[in-house]
């Protein structure tokens, strides 16, 4: 009898180490093929929507990239209400090949969470689900919306990822992917909103050189930017292929514009990390906020997690 029931407690012992090791299988990252361990940056973004990353680090992501480091771009919810005069599944395909090629053109991985748009919620569900994300991925970095933003899905994604900074440490919340040893540092998108705070940057990085191939990425994503979103109409759509060129070429110089007024807004953080002359020439940035949880790095640390400085 004793060595039955030492039989059956190895083999119990056994079966329980399968199943975590399956489980920790099965929950790779679909379609995304995860980085070696090679020393290079790991950095994860958050968006609410498929276009958010793209808008906020689209650049930033490309000099990553180009260096070597591994970028990982996240859909929340999968965007099946943004537009005006479509929605559901078909939308929700529509934008993620939208996405998808837009991510070849940055040279980077993304992945859309199956969520409805609209609906987002600080569940416990998908508090699990960022934390896996993060932990999978293994990531040095993470980015998200500030949690005081305009849209609900935007600021539930930024709780989401607040309510993780701690929780990716944590071994016992959700064993089946393991607990990261260190914190990695995390960081908000810019926004405006002064409410209870504004938007303070830690980290601004000139975006000069990569400018083109970001407005070629935001190009591709024609059901949110040509024809307008959930607030577009038909009066976007000229059927004069002259027209459509011109209503092109105009999103794209408003989406310069914005990258050049957050250098303006921010050209004396620019001066922080850039030299003087360069500072004041530079036309198109990017900026990132530390997030109080997470770690913590100085500037020297910043300049290893941005190496676009030196």
């Amino acid at each position: 009898m004793k060595l039955l029931n030492t039989i059956l407690v190895s083999f119990v012992g056994i079966a329980l180490a399968n199943f975590t090791t399956q489980a920790g299988a099965a929950l790779g990252i679909d379609g995304v093929r995860m980085p070696p361990d090679d020393g290079k940056l790991r950095v994860i973004c958050f968006g609410a929507h498929p276009d958010d990353c793209e808008l906020q680090a689209g650049g930033t992501a490309v000099l990553w990239a180009k260096r070597g480091h591994h970028v990982l771009f996240v859909s929340v919810t999968n965007g099946d209400i943004g537009h005006w005069r479509e929605a559901g599944g078909p939308l929700a395909l529509r934008r993620k090949a939208e996405v998808d090629k837009a991510h070849e053109i940055l040279g980077i991985q993304g992945v859309v969470l199956d969520i409805h748009d609209g609906e987002l919620e600080p569940t416990m569900e998908n508090r699990r689900k960022i934390t896996r994300l993060i932990r999978l991925w293994k990531a040095d970095v993470v980015i998200a919306h500030r949690p005081n933003d305009y849209h609900p899905d935007h600021r539930y994604t930024g709780v989401l990822v607040q309510d993780a900074a701690y929780m990716v440490t944590v071994p016992f919340f959700c064993p089946d992917v393991p607990a990261l040893k260190r914190n990695p540092s995390f960081f908000y998108f810019p926004d405006r909103f002064q409410k209870p705070n504004p938007f303070k940057p830690d980290v601004v990085v000139a975006v000069d050189e990569v400018m083109e191939q970001k407005l070629d990425a935001l190009a591709v994503m024609e059901s949110q930017f040509y024809e307008g979103g959930a607030n577009g109409s038909v009066d976007l759509l000229p059927s004069d292929p002259a027209k459509q060129k011109a209503r092109h070429q105009q999103v794209r110089e408003g989406f310069a514009r914005r990258n050049h007024s957050l250098a303006d807004r921010f050209r004396a953080q620019l001066g922080d990390w850039y030299p003087a002359e360069k500072a004041k020439v530079i036309r198109h940035a990017e900026a990132f906020e530390l997030c109080e949880y997470g770690a913590q790095p100085d500037k020297a640390q910043l300049k290893k997690l941005f190496p676009f400085f030196d």
